[in-house]
């Protein structure tokens, strides 16, 4: 597939804005993973993707693509795993587990840069708001749980946490 640079331009774009949405979620809710971490994450995603699909000759093969396009979903989002991996703190004393949102958020900011590069804009479209709500809700729902179980000791003021 030989795409023209206002394709590859228009992928590489849309996989960082994507991604600096969900890290601008972050940035609010005062997490160590906001806009740059989470766009580049994205926009990296999407360079591989673009990049590999591109190869010479893949188009006349399908199959090859085919797998091609596999070995790319499998090897980006299993490997930025350890990266979202590395922001979970666990506590044994308290029992508590920390940082499972900002991992997720590692996670479905690849995902968004493989859709983008593969150019899937329809499942952008409809993915990117999706997560967005779910992010800023959650994080509203939590703040009204924890005061309504008087608890105050909500930090970011029923932002996303």
């Amino acid at each position: 597939m030989n795409l023209d640079l206002s394709d590859v331009l228009l992928r590489l774009l849309a996989a960082a804005a994507a991604g600096g949405l969900v890290g601008f979620n972050r940035d609010l809710a005062d997490k160590p993973i906001g806009v740059r971490t989470l766009g580049l994450v994205a926009l990296g995603a999407a360079t591989v993707s673009v990049a590999a699909i591109q190869v010479q000759g893949m188009a006349e093969h399908p199959d090859a693509m085919s797998r091609v396009v596999q070995g790319i979903i499998q090897g980006i989002m299993a490997g930025i795993s350890f990266v979202g991996a590395g922001v979970i703190l666990r506590n044994s004393e308290t029992l508590t587990v920390k940082g499972l949102t900002t991992a997720a958020t590692v996670w479905i900011s690849a995902a968004f840069g493989v859709a983008c590069g593969l150019g899937a804009w329809r499942t952008i479209a409809i993915a990117v708001p999706l997560a967005m709500a779910m992010l800023f809700s959650a994080g509203w729902i939590d703040g009204f749980k924890k005061h309504n179980n008087g608890n105050d000791g909500d930090k970011n003021g029923g932002l996303p946490g």
